[in-house]
């Protein structure tokens, strides 16, 4: 049984490829009605979006052999990585014409999971300190970090700002992708300056492998996805079921930055650690909710304004733990911890 919960479809006549986007999504329901009653299909599909986001980690740690400056790559590289799948979910909602409010809700779960649970663990098993800034290159890192850190907070002020009124309509939407732009538009050039000083080697005939291999990741992860987004929105009952569809996502999108966040963490690169779970964030928030607004009128859920105030509040929090401690103390990554257990707890659907 399909569960098309709503947002009126206003706003799709610009939005081309209706009739093989109508296919995809047949072919979606078939799939999900032909696998409906094998126990195995849901672990099958979480096994093809596993050997995606594999296939894109892989490359993404080769990219970082290859010499790209790991608060580039954290800020640049890795968010698209680890954050297709929202952009996929953001696609496959659209399609579905399935509920708005999960879009926020899949974003605020994530950035959440990044700033909190994926930053302070780590912080808390091992430490999270940024190299002294006695060097050139330990105070440009630390500065591209505060940098990571202060963008994010005002990309979640400015959300909060527009949908203080219940909806983030396509101006405000527009707002959000072209300052997501902008800021991308700045490590850009800073990845091509650094090619410059490396004389083309960070850029050589190598991409295309590298491209080859993240093609074939966002393949299986679109696949993935969307079956199991279908899966979830038939199934009325239990946990894994519609009205949770925001926090499952989040958490199954979430998987790829706790690869990156424990791997890195534990070889000692703490700025990638930062880079990495904020420049994700900076995927959800603006970039998804405002591409998701673009299309259509996109609803902001009950819990929009206290959920936006802890990412705020979490923000800060890192932004003055890296300005005076160079770095997330123990003790503040493991409160981190337990403040996302708490914020789980009460923002879970009853």
């Amino acid at each position: 049984m399909g569960v098309r919960v709503g947002v009126p479809a206003h706003g799709m006549g610009n939005w081309g490829g209706h009739e093989r986007a109508a296919q995809t999504s047949m072919l979606a329901q078939d799939l999900v009605k032909g696998l409906a009653g094998v126990v195995w299909a849901p672990w099958l599909f979480l096994g093809l979006f596993a050997l995606g986001s594999f296939l894109l980690l892989w490359r993404l740690e080769a990219m970082s052999h290859r010499g790209f400056e790991g608060t580039i790559l954290g800020a640049l590289v890795m968010p698209y990585c680890s954050g297709l799948g929202n952009l996929i979910f953001v696609f496959v909602m659209l399609q579905e014409q399935g509920p708005g409010a999960e879009v926020i809700t899949n974003a605020y779960v994530n950035n959440l999971t990044n700033l909190t649970l994926l930053v302070g663990l780590p912080a808390w098993l091992w430490g999270l300190k940024l190299d002294p800034a006695c060097s050139d290159t330990a105070a440009q890192r630390r500065l591209s970090v505060l940098t990571t850190l202060a963008a994010g907070f005002v990309f979640t002020i400015v959300a909060w700002m527009q949908g203080k009124d219940g909806w983030i309509v396509r101006g405000e939407g527009l707002a959000l992708v072209s300052l997501f732009l902008a800021w991308q538009g700045w490590h850009v050039w800073e990845v091509l300056r650094e090619n410059q000083r490396q004389e083309g080697r960070l850029l050589g005939w190598v991409l295309l492998f590298d491209l080859v291999c993240l093609a074939a990741g966002a393949w299986l992860s679109y696949v993935s996805i969307q079956w199991l987004v279908h899966w979830i929105l038939s199934r009325t009952e239990g946990w894994l079921s519609a009205p949770y569809l925001g926090w499952l996502s989040g958490w199954l999108l979430v998987l790829p930055n706790a690869v990156l966040a424990l791997y890195y963490a534990w070889h000692g690169r703490s700025e990638v650690v930062y880079a990495s779970q904020v420049g994700d964030g900076h995927i959800c928030i603006p970039l998804c909710v405002g591409l998701y607004a673009c299309i259509r009128p996109l609803p902001t859920p009950g819990v929009f304004g206290t959920a936006m105030a802890a990412l705020c509040l979490a923000f800060l929090l890192h932004l003055v733990a890296v300005w005076r401690a160079n770095g997330l103390p123990r003790w503040l990554g493991l409160l981190m911890v337990l403040g996302y257990l708490v914020c789980v707890q009460h923002g879970l659907p009853q």
